[in-house]
């Protein structure tokens, strides 16, 4: 079930080996790519604007003929935002060992992150999938202030800006 009220639409997960999955949540299957691929996917899959943009379409349920016209970016793999969006939900998506294989594919470390990293890197996830998109400083504010009717949405907006504006400069 997924609902365009809920506090987030498209709930991305990364599935360790060995667990099994109902009808109820969609999966891929990866018939080429590697696991750098689905790290990207996965980390456009667990951002803010592509939520957002599954709210204009999500009424109760969340399924393949919804999720594929989804817009994912797809830059070339020597672009420095998508090799971010590899290490940042690489990263993320493994905190502990069921996941090491996975991560050394990745190159990116496994185990906990303490929160205040873990909210940084969620954030700064979140603006760099904003530049994949090309959003603008106001279009992203809209986003934030639109995505959940009651959402205390200031501090993360605030932290996602703080990386919006560091990556508008890099680039």
């Amino acid at each position: 079930m997924a609902r365009s009220t809920d506090y987030r639409t498209v709930i991305a997960a990364l599935v360790p080996p060995n667990v099994f999955i109902t009808n109820k949540g969609p999966y891929f299957l990866w018939r080429r790519g590697d696991e750098k691929d689905q790290a990207f996917l996965l980390g456009i899959l667990s951002s803010i604007p592509l939520d957002w943009y599954a709210r204009r379409f999500v009424e109760t349920n969340l399924n393949f003929f919804i999720i594929k016209p989804f817009p994912v970016p797809r830059p070339s793999r020597e672009n420095a935002l998508w090799q971010r969006v590899v290490e940042l939900a690489g990263r993320l998506a493994c905190p502990d060992k069921r996941f090491a294989e996975w991560a050394s594919k990745v190159d990116v470390a496994c185990g906990p992150l303490d929160e205040s990293e873990k909210e940084d890197h969620i954030h700064e996830l979140d603006a760099v999938v904003s530049h994949l998109y090309g959003l603008s400083k106001s279009q992203l504010i809209h986003i934030f202030e639109t995505f959940h009717e009651g959402w205390d949405f200031e501090s993360r907006l605030s932290g996602v800006m703080h990386h919006y504006q560091a990556w508008r400069t890099r680039q």
